[in-house]
């Protein structure tokens, strides 16, 4: 379906187009823009809320700055995709998040005025202040650099070390603080209360009216931008007499806040503000989901809401006629609530992602024993380890690919003090359109080398029940070492998956189906696309063992033995890195203990998978049911030594 863009937004292929328009032409601009992306996705899926909140300001931005040159950097990039549209990708727009379409979040290699690829919060600071250090390393100093970061990517730690550094430096550096009191789920915190008092203050208000008039007046600075900015100053002293400021007191110039959705008042800002030097902050209050009217009322339904109706605003839903197996995360969200009603120890832990992970299950159920801590990884692990000394049975939830954030801490204040906590990788493997910066696919590889760690995988959700189970029992919380129990993104295989909970013994497999010719042991849930590539292979004779090893770390020696001992072939299977992941565990094992066979392991390259749908990802490494199959019988059929290996 092409979707038409308006008279305006048709011309605009790049921002120098939009520069060429009047300023009164802007508000056009705008409402067009606003409905285009309304039109895409709701025909295509993808973010939504973030990028409709930002609209005026991604005009704006482009239209007062030089961009490229002058550099533009996106926080996570839920909400660039104005950005994109008007830097010259607006025809390829509806290949949004498809396979070997536009990514959906900024990304160097796509477009020059994607300065800086994103898609993990709160980088943004750091990066523009780097640019901007580097411009003057380069005697450039009428570059701009603009970081654009939303209130709750401030939650973040790295976002205060990069406003703690930048406030120390007289950088070319603007800081817009796009506030609309949400991430994906609603913000929490003192920040979030501390920003919100700014906005309701009388005192800022004043100050607001005061700074702005007077700015607004001014069609060029007559006077140097030094007197200017005393004059700014001298305001801020008197209207913030009786109120100090967080972003002040590091050393930055604030302004604001201002309504980040007036594109007529955003300009004149922002061109003022590209007059002024050194390290500033604009706070700009927008609305997520603006001008679409579900979206306005219901933020977190509406941050990716899939393909809709845009006149009913009714989300489409696949029809089914047979029960359909949970998420995973809903798996993990009813099961901790469920473990948590019968021990009263057990608490959950999530950095910002209570609805993504279904933990806001058990915060309404029991908000004094469920914690969003906000986006900020290392403090979510280390205050999981904290309340592990008391005694408390610690579930916290991360997605894999933000685990990485936190890693110090899981060796540091985790595993060297041998505190029992449970680590659930929510998102593990490959998670699809959101492509490369939030595949899970590490984890294996990082968590393994650690000591006093437990690596585990389900096969389905019934498996998944029993580990936390098992985690949370007397057994394994008397115990020295932490557990991670990894799961992927989207649904399971079992409808009828709430069984009577079953301790699983750690660092034990079980066998699925004996074979003669090959043995498949997989980790995790790509055991089931092995599973359906042996009744494949069952239909042509050839007969293929599958076992199911559930722990990568540590491993089932007893099994390993008996499966090295009758089969000379082996696969191994896994939805992650092949570098030092589960197949490298086994084959330390096969050379450790001399034996003489040859093993092919299938799992994620040493290359970055791009965007796309999970089955295309899966097709493209060679993980589906074919690349099973296709693996099993060319090593059957060939005595070559690669590029399977022979020990």
């Amino acid at each position: 379906m092409l979707i038409t863009p308006g008279k305006l937004l048709a011309k605009i292929d790049s921002p120098e187009d939009l520069r060429k328009l009047d300023s009164s032409q802007l508000p056009q601009v705008c409402n067009e823009l606003r409905q285009f992306i309304i039109d895409n996705v709701s025909v295509y899926g993808g973010h939504f809320g973030a990028s409709l909140g930002v609209v005026e300001l991604s005009v704006a931005l482009h239209y007062v700055f030089n961009t490229p040159d002058d550099q533009l950097i996106w926080d996570v990039g839920h909400q660039a995709y104005g950005h994109k549209i008007l830097t010259g990708r607006r025809d390829n727009f509806r290949s949004n998040r498809t396979y070997g379409g536009l990514s959906g979040f900024p990304k160097r290699k796509e477009s020059i005025y994607d300065a800086f690829g994103v898609g993990h919060s709160s980088t943004s600071i750091s990066a523009a202040l780097g640019m901007a250090v580097a411009s003057a390393l380069e005697k450039n100093f009428s570059r701009q650099h603009i970081a654009i970061i939303g209130d709750g990517a401030m939650t973040a730690g790295m976002a205060f070390e990069g406003m703690n550094h930048a406030g120390a430096t007289d950088s070319n550096l603007l800081i817009i603080l796009n506030d609309n009191c949400m991430a994906i789920d609603p913000n929490v915190g003192a920040l979030k209360e501390y920003l919100t008092d700014i906005t309701t203050s009388q005192t800022y208000n004043k100050f607001r009216d005061e700074v702005w008039n007077m700015l607004g007046k001014m069609s060029n600075f007559g006077k140097s931008a030094q007197e200017i900015v005393s004059k700014v100053e001298s305001v801020m002293k008197t209207a913030i007499l009786r109120q100090s400021n967080l972003f002040e007191s590091l050393g930055l110039r604030y302004f604001g806040p201002i309504d980040g959705n007036d594109i007529s008042h955003l300009t004149e800002v922002l061109k003022d503000l590209k007059n002024i030097p050194g390290p500033k902050i604009l706070h700009c209050l927008t609305v997520k989901g603006k001008g679409y009217g579900p979206a306005e009322k219901d933020q977190t339904k509406w941050h990716a809401p899939g393909v809709f109706d845009k006149i009913t605003g009714e989300i489409q839903k696949k029809e089914y006629t047979t029960p359909q197996a949970p998420k995973y995360q809903d798996v993990f969200g009813l099961t901790i609530l469920e473990l948590a009603k019968k021990n009263p120890k057990i608490v959950g832990i999530t950095p910002a992602m209570p609805s993504g992970s279904s933990l806001n299950l058990m915060m309404a159920a029991m908000p004094e024993r469920a914690f969003d801590v906000g986006i900020a990884e290392q403090h979510a692990v280390t205050f999981s380890a904290g309340m592990a000394t008391r005694g408390d049975i610690v579930f916290c939830n991360i997605y894999s690919t933000f685990m990485q954030r936190a890693y110090d801490q899981v060796i540091h204040d985790v595993c060297i003090q041998e505190l029992p906590v449970i680590f659930c990788l929510d998102r593990a493997g490959l998670v699809g359109a959101d492509g490369p910066t939030h595949h899970g696919v590490y984890d294996i590889a990082y968590m393994r080398c650690i000591p006093n760690m437990v690596v585990a995988s389900p096969m389905n959700e019934q498996e998944l029940r029993n580990m936390m189970y098992t985690g949370q029992g007397d057994a394994f919380q008397s115990g020295k070492n932490s557990l991670t129990i990894r799961y992927p993104r989207g649904s399971g295989v079992m409808p009828d998956w709430k069984k009577e909970f079953e301790e699983i013994k750690i660092g034990t497999g079980r066998k699925i189906k004996e074979g003669t010719e090959l043995a498949i042991l997989s980790f995790g849930p790509l055991g089931n696309f092995a599973k359906s590539a042996c009744e494949e292979l069952e239909k042509v004779g050839i007969s293929v063992g599958l076992y199911d090893m559930r722990f990568a770390k540590p491993l089932d020696e007893l099994l390993l033995h008996e499966i090295c001992s009758r089969y000379n072939k082996i696969i191994t299977l896994e939805d992650g890195c092949l570098q030092g992941g589960f197949g490298s565990a086994v084959l330390e094992f096969i050379a450790d203990n001399g034996y003489s066979l040859t093993i092919k392991r299938l799992g994620i390259p040493d290359s970055i998978v791009e965007h796309g749908e999970p089955q295309e990802l899966y097709h493209e490494c060679g993980i589906d049911v074919l690349g099973i199959v296709g693996s099993i019988k060319n090593m059957l059929n060939s005595d070559i030594m690669s590029p399977a290996l022979r020990f």
